[in-house]
């Protein structure tokens, strides 16, 4: 089953500093068919002005993944963390038993990026944070995993630091495609997956979408992506 989610038809909330898409429902956007996919609970398409941001505030029991477009987002949390994350890198918060944290853009351009939250397998645990840099060069013409509880899955990569650890049944994964390229994902058909190109528009399994489209998928055994043009793509595969 694929479902093909218009940018157009995705839940949207302008604050001024901050234009946000939802692709589930989130805050004041309800629509209690779009409630979740699988273990991923919300998967936001922010656009943040420069100089604003979130201030503090609290999360818990929740697999906070950042995956930053265009720009920088500087965390800083009650743990002690403080770090700068740029475009094409990543950051995971691990919220736990609860954390507080703000987010804001400091810099003097419009930074987008997807967050992305995945309910854990088990309530509780030590919050942490972590962030670390993904070329985009070694995503080109693969999938290079970015998050996962299981980061020895990552048997192709050659980077030592593997990817970023959460705690829940899932994995984060990015591919960068030339125009006209395929690349196939061995998928398991009991799983929830879903695709967003942040960049492109790609055919997934013989359906096309355009960039910010939100694609979700379960029932099938593989998944293959064509990029329509120069595309980047962003998926979560979860139970």
């Amino acid at each position: 089953m694929i479902d093909i989610r218009p940018f157009a038809s995705l839940g949207h909330a302008n604050h001024g500093w901050l234009d946000a898409r939802h692709h589930f429902s989130f805050a004041s956007y309800l629509d209690r068919a779009r409630m979740g996919w699988g273990a991923i609970r919300v998967w936001n398409d922010d656009t943040i002005a420069a100089h604003t941001g979130f201030d503090p505030h609290p999360h818990a029991n929740m697999e906070i993944v950042t995956f930053v477009r265009t720009g920088a987002i500087t965390h800083q949390d009650s743990l002690g963390n403080h770090g700068v994350t740029p475009a094409g890198d990543v950051q995971v918060m691990s919220a736990g038993t609860g954390i507080r944290h703000s987010e804001h853009n400091l810099e003097d351009e419009t930074t987008t990026l997807f967050q992305i939250w995945i309910v854990p397998d088990a309530p509780g645990g030590e919050p942490f944070w972590g962030q670390r840099a993904f070329p985009q060069g070694d995503r080109a013409g693969r999938w290079v995993l970015l998050a996962s509880d299981s980061p020895e899955d990552d048997e192709d990569s050659s980077d030592e630091e593997g990817p970023l650890p959460i705690r829940a049944d899932a994995k984060v994964l990015a591919c960068s495609l030339s125009p006209g390229e395929t690349l196939v994902y061995p998928a398991d058909h009991a799983r929830h997956q879903y695709l967003v190109a942040a960049v492109g528009a790609i055919r997934v399994n013989g359906h096309e979408a355009a960039a910010r489209d939100g694609i979700a998928i379960t029932g099938e055994s593989k998944i293959e992506v064509t990029a329509l043009e120069s595309a980047e793509v962003v998926m979560v595969d979860a139970r």
